[in-house]
Order: structure tokens, then C-alpha cells, then sequence
């Protein structure tokens, strides 16, 4: 459903950095720009400030909404360091590590581990999780930037069955690597997903199991933004992803397994970049109250 030529795009949310943090990832990747700051004015945040960022070619988009969520590493950025695309990986990621390490908290050191001569996992200086990995070149090229989903606590075990519905809800897709926890690795369950990576709409996506005890759980400081062309297709991801009817608020909604989507109207995106001032409150004033987003409306509100 979703049209290829709009990618799924992590959203990232913030207290009241989301420009700083933007041009601090900015200057950390390569190929990387912010595109678009639009300031919303009088939600029930207040003013916040919503960007449009490109990393290494993956958008991203970050706002500035109060301190209501923090990230967690139940959603993580792999970033796939690969020898045979770039003769200096290796340096090149031990330089992003000591720029994203900066401030903040590591959670694996950076190491050679049985699956990588190079790994390491972090919180940058603002909460958010990287993945930093030399990656082995074999098989099917896979991005730069992967987003990664664990499964934890009350869906632990999930990820293979999530990853299924995934697959079966967007267009271009397929399963990719799939790796089981052995016996032994308790308190990991035999056969669940020690490490699994598929492709949604074109794009890869990661997911694994982790029966560890972990004091967090998917939430809405990453949400995974669907852009769509029409109604049609709000109405089609609307009824395949949302189960959690308090958490649908301007477009946002729960799947079942409590990770946070965003099914947007990729025309906002434009009237927000091209609307005058009055345009762009007529419009913020139009979506802050909907659940799901309205297309009629928001054109309605938008040309008043």
C-alpha cells in the first residue's frame, strides 16, 4: 500500500532538542541535512518545533513536545560499518563512536564479539540507542542505518510472529537473516530470535528477542512514520495496526506489540514546508484533535 517513493521514517521525540540534536547527527554521518524546521504553534505542549533530518540518505524527523517520553534501547539504530564499501569502516566507525559516545552511556563496549571483529552499543548524549557494527559483507547488501525492535517483557518470544505481521501488512517484503537462541542461553528460550532482519516497503528493519530483565518497553519516543497519498491508504494501516484505541491521537496508534506507528498524510508534510503562518496554525489546530488523520479535513482547514 504504502507508495515506495515515501520511506518509513523513524520519529524521534524530544523534551526541547530536537533541532540541537538534529545537527549534532547531522554532523556526525556523512551525506546528512537537516531539510525542514517548522515551528507548530499552541498544541498542548506548547510551541514545538518539528524537523526534518536525512542521515546518510534515511529520514528521520524529531519534534520538540515536552518531556513526556523517554527513548529507551527498546528501538536502536543499527549502523552497518562495511569493508568491502569503504576500505576505512573501521576507522570510520571507531570516529562515530567517540562522536556519539560523547556524554553519553555505553551499553556494550566496543569490542570483537563472536558475530563482529568490531561491535559496540550506546546511548548517545540525548538518550537514543546506535548499534555501531563492522559488518560482514556476504549475502545481500543491507543500508548504513537499520532500526532495530526488541522484544522485551510481556512480548518477549514475539518478535518471529511481529515480524510475520509486518511482513504480511506492507508491500515489498521479505524476510531476511533469521537467528535463534541455542540451548543454553538461558534465560533466552530456544528458538526464539537471537537476531532477525526483514525488509518492509522496500526497507530493512531488524528485530530480536531479549529474555534479560529490562526496566523499559516500546513507547512513543520512537514511532515509526508511514507517509501516505490517500485516505485509502490511512484507512487500510489504521485498521491493520491500531490496537490500543487510548493511544490514538493525531495519526499516532499502537500495534499489538506496543511499538508506536505514525500513519501520516504525506500532503501535510508539503503544506507544513509551503503554508503560511496562518495556513500552518489552521492546520495544527485541524489534526491536534483528530485520532485518525482525515484527509478532507486537514485540505479544508489548510485552504479556509
Amino acid at each position: 500500500m504504502a507508495n515506495p517513493k515515501h520511506k518509513i521514517t523513524p520519529h524521534l521525540w524530544y523534551d526541547k532538542e530536537a533541532k540541537e540534536a538534529a545537527e549534532f547527527y547531522c554532523s556526525v554521518f556523512p551525506d546528512s541535512k537537516v531539510t525542514n524546521i517548522t515551528t507548530l504553534h499552541d498544541t498542548p505542549s506548547g510551541d514545538c518545533d518539528v524537523v526534518s533530518f536525512e542521515l546518510s540518505g534515511q529520514p528521520f524527523m524529531a519534534i520538540s513536545a515536552g518531556p513526556y517520553f523517554k527513548f529507551n534501547p527498546s528501538i536502536s539504530f543499527i549502523l552497518n560499518f562495511d569493508p568491502s564499501k569503504d576500505k576505512n569502516a573501521r576507522k570510520n566507525l571507531d570516529a562515530s563512536w567517540k562522536k556519539l559516545s560523547n556524554g553519553g552511556t555505553i551499553l556494550m563496549e566496543l569490542d570483537k564479539y563472536p558475530f563482529s571483529e568490531r561491535y559496540g552499543w550506546l546511548q548517545d548524549k540525548y538518550g537514543l540507542s546506535w548499534q555501531l557494527i563492522l559488518s560482514n559483507p556476504d549475502g545481500e547488501e543491507r543500508p548504513f542505518i537499520v532500526p532495530s525492535l526488541m522484544f522485551v517483557g510481556d512480548v518477549c518470544g514475539k518478535a518471529e510472529e511481529a515480524v510475520k505481521f509486518y511482513l504480511s501488512v506492507f508491500q515489498n517484503s521479505k524476510q531476511g537473516i533469521v537467528a535463534r537462541y541455542p540451548k543454553g542461553m538461558e534465560p533466552d528460550k530456544e528458538g526464539t530470535i537471537m537476531f532477525s532482519d526483514f525488509k518492509i516497503n522496500g526497507q530493512w528493519f531488524a528485530a530480536v528477542d531479549s529474555a534479560r530483565e529490562h526496566k523499559f518497553a516500546f513507547n512513543e519516543a520512537v514511532s515509526l512514520l508511514i507517509p501516505c497519498d490517500t485516505q485509502e491508504e490511512i484507512d487500510y494501516y489504521w485498521k491493520k495496526l491500531s490496537t490500543v484505541p487510548e493511544a490514538e491521537q493525531c495519526g499516532w496508534c499502537k500495534d499489538t506489540y506496543g511499538v508506536s506507528w505514525q500513519v501520516h498524510a504525506a500532503l501535510m508534510d508539503e503544506m507544513m514546508q509551503k503554508g503560511t503562518r496562518n495556513q500552518i496554525d489552521r492546520l495544527t489546530q485541524a489534526f491536534l484533535p483528530m485520532k485518525k488523520l482525515d484527509v478532507t479535513a486537514l485540505k479544508k482547514a489548510y485552504k479556509e
